[in-house]
Parts: C-alpha cells; structure tokens; sequence
C-alpha cells in the first residue's frame, strides 16, 4: 500500500486492530532500543514500549499527520514514558538504601538538575520532519553549511550558484525551518 504503486494510502487509525499491529511491527524494535539505552534494563525498556503502544492507543485521536510522522509522536510517547518510568523509580526505591550510602544517591539528576538522558535523538527526528517540509535549494543549503559544516564558497561552487545566494537560503531557510518547528509545537 504505497503512494508509489499508485494506491492511495488509507490514514492511519490507531484505534484499529490492523493499524495498531502495523504501527507495532515498524517502530516497536527501535523504540525499545531508545528505552533500554536511557533506562539501561530490559524489563524496564519493554515496560515503557508496551506502555507507549497503550498510551497512543488511548489518545489515538490526538494523533495529527499534518503535524508530525507517526514514528515522531511514537518517540515523543516514549520519551515521556521513560520520564514517568525515571520519576517512578526515583520516588519509590526498590531497595531501602543505607545511611551510608545516601550521600551517593543525595543528587540523583545530575549537574545543574539535568535529567540523565537527552532529548536530542527525539529533537533531531523533529529537525528531520521540519527539513522535509523546505524547498529543496534552502533544505541543500542548511544541510551543507550548517549540518556538515562545509565551507559557503565550497557548497555555492558545487551547487552552481553565486555565494550571496547560497547565504540567502541558508538565512530564509533557517527562518522557515523555526516557523515549521514553531508550529510543530516543537520549543527552540
């Protein structure tokens, strides 16, 4: 069922069975992957992937295509739910800790209370939709210049085009990429 072999591509429902299972095939691997590296524990991991699934299945309505893929709201579900699981696990201890060791534990967020895992991997899949949605001169030129961090005479020499102009994308091109990410909810 793809766009390419000229079926048109019915919008996902995960209320449905199908549409549920499918989601599950394609992004349950990679999403448990994401929860065991920040939660570094198995069980854990597969507790916040069932969890994720239960979660979009319940709030399946508030899912928007327009908005963002399918995988991203996926991965924003995850992340929350690995900092529900984090904070559930830092409120009830498993095991009552020693005098001696509270000292250890005393500061458990880290520097400055930063929370121990990043946003970065589910910041850098918004980055990626909200690329998609630019032209393809302005998407060329962030990309060069501002991701790979190639020269502007380098990127304009190869592209064919003068080096003012090259900064002209790169400028309107990172101001439509903040208004994409602004209107994706996404804070910059």
């Amino acid at each position: 069922m793809s766009e390419a072999a000229g079926i048109a591509r019915a919008p996902v429902d995960l209320r449905r069975t199908e549409d549920l299972e499918a989601a599950y095939r394609a992004h349950a691997g990679e999403l448990e992957r994401f929860a065991l590296r920040q939660l570094r524990d198995p069980g854990a991991a597969s507790d916040v992937v069932q969890e994720v699934f239960v979660r979009a299945w319940r709030h399946a309505d508030r899912y928007d295509a327009t908005v963002a893929s399918l995988r991203v709201w996926l991965f924003t579900i995850a992340r929350n739910a690995v900092i529900d699981h984090v904070r559930h696990a830092r409120s009830r201890p498993s095991t009552p800790t020693a005098p001696g060791d509270l000292s250890l534990v005393s500061d458990r967020s880290g520097p400055a209370g930063r929370d121990d895992f990043s946003d970065d991997l589910v910041t850098a899949w918004f980055v990626e939709e909200a690329l998609t949605r630019l032209g393809d001169d302005q998407r060329s030129a962030i990309v060069e210049t501002s991701v790979r961090g190639r020269p502007y005479a380098e990127v304009a020499e190869e592209q064919g085009v003068p080096i003012g102009t090259l900064r002209s994308r790169v400028f309107y091109g990172l101001k439509n990429l903040r208004q994409i990410m602004d209107d994706m909810g996404v804070p910059l």
